[in-house]
């Protein structure tokens, strides 16, 4: 059912609690999500903004039409035309053709490439309005690659000021409570950083950009509305400002070691290398985490807010195991900088999987402090203690 967020302003999304997976297999999404769509009624126009996943689409017009008179609806904005945002459009405008819908000129080729469809089409760009009667409209801001080259973000001058920001500011987050005041805060900031750094963070440089230049604009601000999770309602700008924050190469006092291992040797390492940093420097936090159990997307916000990242793996058929392999290829593509690395590694015979990971690294972006080490077999004594040196050694260069 709609939700009313204002007066003229409702929420007529879907609250998808069963996702746990999402793009695919690629982010998991523990506490669910939702898809954000809404309603606003102006003085002469009512618009629907963004609507909702595909397999909810007949259910989303169902719940629409309980709303509202489904040819009442004067125009769709969409923002951004990924299949969660706009899987539902094709079966609304079915029920209302011709009706106008609002894009970006790239979002336009998108929709056409998804759905193969000739409708009526309105590109926008940043400062062209829609009017919506009584002196109130609705602003389009273009913001590329946030996190698609087709998106925008629309600002609504009417109840104080709205910002629907579509995948801006958003978090993977299922709740029956529309805002951020009604929620566990810890909850909501964890999911809204490991949003930021599994989708956001290969375009931190367009983020800030466009971050100042909405502050720049000195506009009233009530609400953000994203297209995923809660809604800030309580101050809204602390979640602008925590962006410019998470965008500018953020790193909390911890490293990060993140491991594969065939026969324990590996984590051994592992253990005994962060004994080693905690040991010269008891103020870092220290988190291990085998790259083949544990969540992909936890670990990548982990190394998202650390100083540096250890990667081990033992050696294997001359390389490494697919579960680092895999891992350092998303965490390459999030585009981190000025991050500090190292490898190590376990091996039998041949050995050069460290000197590999070291290279993958290097490609990753990371600052390789030093050639990494090494543990012929089972680690002894002698080699544990190496480790542990090995770690106060790294956190040394780190200082």
């Amino acid at each position: 059912m709609a939700k009313k967020i204002t007066d003229n302003i409702s929420w007529v999304g879907k609250t998808d609690w069963e996702l746990k997976m999402f793009h695919g297999n690629e982010l998991s999404t523990r506490r669910g999500s939702s898809y954000n769509a809404y309603l606003l009624r102006g003085i002469s126009k009512t618009v629907l903004i963004d609507t909702v996943w595909g397999p909810y689409d007949q259910e989303f017009v169902s719940r629409l039409r309980q709303e509202i008179p489904l040819e009442k609806i004067d125009a769709v904005v969409m923002q951004h035309n990924e299949s969660d945002h706009s899987g539902a459009l094709a079966e609304l405008l079915r029920e209302i053709p011709g009706t106008p819908v609002y894009c970006t000129a790239k979002g336009e080729a998108i929709l056409r490439g998804h759905y193969h469809q000739e409708w009526n089409f309105v590109k926008v760009k940043t400062g062209d309005k829609l009017d919506l009667g009584g002196g109130e409209s609705l602003t389009f801001v273009e913001a590329p690659m946030l996190h698609w080259p087709d998106t925008m973000f629309s600002y609504y001058d009417g109840c104080g000021g709205v910002l629907f920001s579509n995948d801006g500011f958003g978090q993977h987050y299922a709740s029956e409570s529309l805002f951020n005041d009604e929620v566990p805060e810890s909850e909501m900031m964890e999911e809204a950083e490991k949003y930021f750094a599994n989708i956001l963070a290969p375009f931190c440089p367009m983020v800030t950009r466009k971050v100042n230049e909405i502050l720049a604009m000195n506009l009233p601000l009530k609400m953000i509305c994203p297209s995923h999770g809660v809604i800030w309602r309580k101050d809204p700008e602390s979640i602008v400002k925590q962006y410019l924050v998470w965008a500018d190469a953020y790193a909390l006092n911890q490293v990060t070691i993140v491991y594969d291992t065939m026969w324990n040797s590996t984590r051994q390492m592992a253990e005994a290398i962060a004994r080693g940093i905690r040991d010269a420097a008891p103020q870092v936090t220290v988190k291990l985490f085998n790259a083949a159990k544990e969540d992909k997307n936890d670990i990548l916000t982990e190394v998202f807010h650390s100083r540096a990242l250890l990667a081990g793996s033992p050696t294997i058929n001359n390389g490494y195991s697919y579960a680092i392999a895999g891992l350092l290829e998303m965490v390459k593509g999030m585009k981190l900088k000025k991050k500090a690395g190292a490898a190590f590694g376990s091996y039998g015979w041949s050995g050069e999987g460290t000197r590999l990971l070291s290279a993958l690294l290097t490609e990753a972006g990371f600052a390789v402090v030093d050639e990494g080490i090494r543990a012929q077999w089972v680690p002894d004594s002698a080699a544990l203690a190496a480790c542990e040196e090995y770690g106060r050694s790294f956190i040394s260069k780190l200082q």
